[in-house]
């Protein structure tokens, strides 16, 4: 459940610690501490409630999940929700990202479907002159790198589109993909829910908080603000496209029962002609003049094979066979 806990000092880890540590680390002036959690019990949440005095809603948001994106502000730290998502074959899945932001500690609780945040730390650990700017910087990190797993998905979709577009347009090639389509819009709306709230927490974060964002680190989110934007922009733009092509597959599928519809009037037509004269010799008459003519037989025939002929090449002229 402890991913990592270390303390960083003028942007250089100094060495990782305990739980039990943190209380005394925090009171070193010009170091914060960083923790990074996977699913965490609630006596783990608990003993980092008491290390960092964090308030009891957004501990219990953190540990019970299931939240939208938000930024909230409880007195000397801020709370943040992130939505990750990754691809899982087809499918994108979709999970959290709690942050506990204050002036000299960081801490992540990740649940459901994320990327370890290894790299991000190895990043941080990579730049010292960035990591001095403290908490508000391993945040930008987090933010920035939940945000850049998010394109190779737009992507990903966009390919998929492409393809069910042109087999859109094949004919005849019997594929309806009116199913996968919709599935494809269902990622669409749930992918935009997770990044469109990632706009407001950066323009809370370039504007206020300033005893926790320094003047200097706010440069980063507009950067998040900027990707962002390029990734709701893109799922706009899809989704449209994809409703788009979701009424030209139905129009499809209506044009291809039309035309079975009319092959088959067209053979009704053509059997009515026989079926007509058949009926009537089955009448069972007395006074029919052909019936005592030597060539009445064949001529009905020949006069039966002429019509459905000359009826079915003017059904095949106008396209209806």
């Amino acid at each position: 459940m402890i991913v990592n806990c270390a303390v960083y000092e003028n942007g250089v880890k100094l060495r990782d610690i305990s739980i039990e540590e943190i209380s005394d680390e925090l009171a070193r002036e010009g170091a914060f501490v960083w923790v990074g959690l996977l699913e965490p019990s609630v006596e783990l949440v608990k003993k980092l409630q008491e290390e960092f005095g964090l308030h009891d809603l957004a501990v219990e948001d953190a540990y019970m999940a299931h939240q939208r994106p938000k930024l909230e502000e409880y007195g000397d730290h801020l709370f943040v929700v992130l939505q990750t998502a990754q691809l899982v074959g087809d499918d994108v899945a979709f999970g959290e990202t709690h942050v506990f932001l204050g002036a000299n500690f960081v801490v992540t609780v990740r649940h459901g479907a994320s990327q370890s945040y290894t790299k991000v730390r190895q990043h941080c650990e990579a730049s010292p002159d960035r990591l001095s700017k403290g908490p508000s910087y391993v945040l930008y990190s987090i933010m920035d790198f939940v945000v850049d797993n998010y394109r190779p998905i737009t992507d990903d979709l966009e390919m998929r589109f492409e393809k069910f577009e042109n087999d859109l347009f094949v004919r005849d090639s019997g594929s309806e993909h009116l199913q996968d389509l919709y599935q494809l819009k269902r990622q669409l709306i749930r992918l935009r829910a997770a990044a469109v709230p990632l706009l407001d927490i950066c323009n809370q974060l370039l504007r206020f908080h300033g005893d926790i964002v320094s003047k200097e680190g706010r440069v980063y989110y507009r950067d998040i603000y900027d990707h962002v934007a390029r990734v709701t922009e893109t799922c706009d733009n899809l989704r449209e496209m994809v409703a788009a092509a979701m009424q030209v597959d139905l129009a499809q599928i209506t044009i291809r029962q039309n035309e079975v519809v009319k092959r088959l009037a067209g053979w009704g037509a053509i059997l009515a002609i026989p079926t007509m004269v058949f009926s009537l010799y089955g009448m069972n008459f007395k006074v029919m003049p052909e019936l005592e003519w030597r060539w009445s037989y064949p001529v009905v025939l020949i006069g039966i094979t002429v019509s459905c002929t000359y009826l079915y090449r003017r059904l095949r002229r106008v396209g209806w066979l």
